[in-house]
């Protein structure tokens, strides 16, 4: 071909490469990132079901009538998470002699122990009383007083807890223990009868002693269900940004291909019009100044 010779015409493709290999494989990775994004939303969906149902057990529980402690725990190790917070009676005597402290218990950012306080039951098993906070001693790893737990028979309402599970290099020495682990409490006590599926945050006790360690629940946790409906919105709108980045980048090749396509050509001027309507005047002004 010399160069007074026209160049030869470029036929518009269309479509038709849309539907190669290439653009096939661009396809299957928007769906399986799209899959992703559906697994991760409803990841966030369950996670605030769990939320809210982690909140309706906590409504229902926390100030719930209190039910007496065999009724709700017919045995020594029974214990659902259904019953967190459940508050249950139980009248008996405290074993003050065997009291155990559990370590690393921090409190308004002030460390401390937690008071573990046997209480001797009418059929003679031991139920653990948590009846407070109490700070660390000034000169020792130990509180410098622990006011008293009530002498005689009293009755107390608690709201059941979970036995904690053991934390590694977390320990206890002596009269201490270093998780409120039950079966470990058990140990501790020379394998009593002693409650070992949950045990009881004091919320109060008759007759009341003088002074008693701080409490450290006294209102119900925070009932929040966090941001999830929010994580699971944007998960879904990730993957729709996905297909509209595809459709996005068939359209900028379809126009690149076409772009000597008389209908194309057209569509192109008019956009350009379009964009043109809608430069400012600062828009002049800038370019003008770019100029200079």
């Amino acid at each position: 071909m010399t160069a007074d010779e026209p160049a030869p015409e470029q036929k518009p493709v269309g479509w038709s490469f849309a539907f190669s290999r290439r653009w096939f494989g661009y396809l299957a990775f928007a769906i399986v990132f799209a899959i992703a994004c559906g697994f991760l939303s409803n990841w966030q969906l369950a996670r605030s079901k769990e939320a809210a149902a982690a909140n309706a057990l906590i409504s229902a529980n926390f100030y719930s009538h209190p039910v007496p402690l065999h009724q709700e725990l017919p045995s020594l190790t029974a214990y659902s998470p259904s019953q967190e917070w459940t508050r249950v009676t139980v009248t008996g005597t405290y074993e003050k002699d065997k009291e155990i402290l559990a370590r690393n218990r921090p409190f308004n950012g002030n460390p401390g122990f937690e008071v573990l306080t046997p209480l001797r039951t009418a059929d003679g098993s031991l139920f653990i009383v948590d009846r407070g906070w109490v700070p660390t001693g000034n000169n020792t790893d130990s509180p410098d007083h622990i006011p008293p737990a009530p002498s005689g028979t009293v009755t107390v309402i608690a709201r059941l807890k979970a036995s904690e599970p053991a934390i590694q290099g977390r320990t206890g020495v002596g009269m201490q223990v270093g998780t409120i682990q039950l079966s470990v409490v058990k140990q501790k006590l020379d394998g009593a009868d002693v409650y070992t599926g949950a045990y009881g945050l004091l919320a109060s006790q008759k007759p009341s002693p003088a002074s008693a360690p701080t409490p450290t629940v006294t209102d119900p946790p925070t009932q929040d269900e966090g941001l999830h409906w929010s994580y699971m919105i944007q998960w879904i709108i990730f993957a729709l940004i996905g297909f509209f980045g595809l459709g996005y980048a068939l359209r900028t090749e379809y126009r690149k291909r076409n772009e000597h396509d008389p209908a194309e050509q057209a569509r192109a001027a008019e956009r350009a019009r379009r964009r043109a309507l809608k430069r400012s005047d600062a828009d002049v002004e800038d370019e003008l100044l770019d100029a200079r």
